[in-house]
């Protein structure tokens, strides 16, 4: 388990990329591809924000350092790059119940960057190819939020990863297993947070 302590000292040295490993090593979603794609400073804030909101430490003046590399890094279209990272940057702001503009102009980008057949290229580059293991992360980090649901066209990717799942490469057709739980399962997860802030 990666500490408050153990970010906290990563992130001070600006060993990103070990930083980044750490936390995914924890991770269910972690693999060598994303280690590889997240060991930067954006991603290194991002996964530390999601763990300190895990930790229940989303308090810690840390998180304010982490939240505004995150902010910062926003690019002009909306998103961080790319759909992955736009994906977990907005999971990571998300965490603390978050909303606002950079919320709602990444999940905008998102729904710009979704392909007709409902799913998302690697990079935001409309004639690139499909991506299932970006586009089942995108599923995993936000099928569950519901801004996410009613922006992008969910039922299409799904759609897609139904007809297409046996062509996945193993680490998308893992990532997909776990998006598709999320996916089943936020429809009780939204009743229940309606029910605990009523």
């Amino acid at each position: 388990m990666v500490t408050v302590r153990q970010i906290e000292r990563l992130w001070d040295a600006k060993a990103f990329r070990r930083l980044a490993a750490e936390l995914l090593s924890t991770r269910t979603e972690g693999t060598y591809r994303l280690e590889s794609e997240l060991g930067t400073s954006l991603g290194a804030a991002a996964l530390g924000i999601i763990r300190l909101d895990e930790l229940q430490q989303s308090h810690h003046p840390l998180n304010r350092k982490l939240l505004n590399v995150i902010l910062l890094a926003q690019e002009a279209d909306g998103g961080w790059g790319d759909p992955l990272r736009t994906g977990l940057c907005l999971r990571a702001l998300l965490c603390a119940r978050g909303e606002g503009n950079a919320v709602e102009r990444g999940m905008q980008y998102l729904a710009t960057m979704q392909k007709a057949e409902g799913v998302w290229p690697k990079e935001p580059i409309r004639r690139m190819p499909a991506d299932g293991f970006v586009s089942a992360f995108v599923m995993f980090e936000l099928a569950s939020a519901t801004r996410f649901r009613e922006v992008v066209r969910i039922d299409d990717a799904v759609e897609w990863f139904a007809g297409n799942e046996a062509m996945l490469e193993p680490d998308a057709k893992r990532m997909w297993e776990l998006a598709s739980l999320r996916y089943r399962t936020a429809p009780m997860l939204v009743t229940a947070e309606l029910e605990f802030w009523s």
